[in-house]
């Protein structure tokens, strides 16, 4: 966190020792990493569980007319299917083991990428909106809902355009892996490890940027921005982070600023959408160009359609309650 009170001290300067600095640091990463892990562990467990009960493979025959009405073959379901109840790197894995028997093009592994990257981890991510103060419902429903929507304009411009129709250069293949149960508790310790090292390294970057004047600048240059989209200047480095970063790491963050009240009701749940369509833009781009994914489609195209997104959200909630909230005239 990076609230104006823990900022006073940033670095180590005439009021702070730097043993103080850096105690001040681990401190925080411990209480932001524990609410982040209060969530995953549970989660985590609850999906494993599915996962060895066959749903997630029931999943996928429901989506195979999903899949029809986006330009991509029914099996790539258990893709999808698989990247939203577990995490995109299932889902590359399921992609990897089906994509040398189908002949896609470069359009329809970018359609499928995006899909993955706007609507995955839910059950991680969900928990972490729903902490965080936003409705689990409405977020699930824009991300599940953005995903498809997105995947159709971009299934019709790239045909439109003719646009990405050779075939696709699949860069990360890979050989389906049998896991025991003792490997996958070994990779989420690993993985809840990672989390920790993450989230100290950004509070770290946070503090330095902040001490130099970076952070200011930026959110000045946003300041003017955010209100269309409606959020205040103080939501501006929480949804950066999630954007950049990623919601899981931008999600902890937005729960220690809702908890302090500083932030209303509203914005958390824009700045939710916005993070929950749009986020880890440097990871997981990086991972869908690995698959094969355009640069363009998986990444500026979903940057200008989560904005969109949440500008019209914004909009229609004001609509909304501008009728709402007009007296009526002509009564007794």
């Amino acid at each position: 966190m990076w609230v104006a009170e823990t900022q006073k001290s940033a670095i180590p300067g005439r009021s702070a020792s730097i043993r103080e600095w850096i105690l001040s640091l681990l401190g925080e990463t411990v209480l932001t990493s524990w609410e982040l892990i209060k969530i995953t562990v549970p989660v985590v467990i609850l999906t494993k569980i599915l996962e060895e009960l066959g749903m997630i493979t029931c999943l996928s025959y429901l989506l195979e007319p999903v899949m029809g009405l986006v330009g991509l073959p029914g099996s790539l379901g258990l893709v999808w299917a698989t990247a939203m109840l577990t995490n995109i790197y299932g889902g590359m894995a399921v992609f990897a083991a089906l994509a040398p028997d189908l002949s896609l093009t470069g359009a329809q592994v970018t359609i499928l990428c995006t899909m993955m990257l706007i609507a995955h981890t839910l059950p991680l991510e969900l928990s972490i909106s729903r902490r965080a103060g936003a409705a689990v419902l409405p977020i699930a429903a824009l991300r599940v809902g953005g995903a498809v929507l997105y995947a159709v304009l971009l299934d019709r411009l790239c045909l439109w355009l003719d646009l990405w129709q050779e075939p696709a250069r699949l860069l990360f293949k890979t050989g389906e892996i049998e896991r025991n149960l003792g490997a996958w508790a070994v990779d989420q310790l690993v993985n809840l490890g990672m989390i920790i090292v993450v989230i100290f390294g950004i509070m770290v970057c946070m503090r330095l940027l902040r001490a130099i004047g970076v952070l200011s600048l930026f959110e000045r240059l946003l300041g003017p921005v955010l209100p269309v989209f409606g959020m205040s200047r103080q939501a501006a480095p929480l949804t950066v982070v999630g954007m950049v970063m990623g919601l899981s790491y931008g999600g902890a963050l937005i729960i220690r600023e809702a908890c302090s009240g500083k932030l209303d009701r509203r914005e958390i749940f824009y700045s939710m959408v916005l993070m929950g369509i749009c986020h880890s833009l440097v990871e997981d781009t990086l991972l869908m160009v690995a698959l094969g994914a355009r640069f363009g489609g998986i990444f500026w195209g979903r940057i200008l359609f989560s904005l969109g997104i949440v500008f019209c959200i914004v909009r229609l909630s004001r609509f909304i309650e501008q009728r709402t909230t007009r007296i009526p005239t002509g009564t007794a």
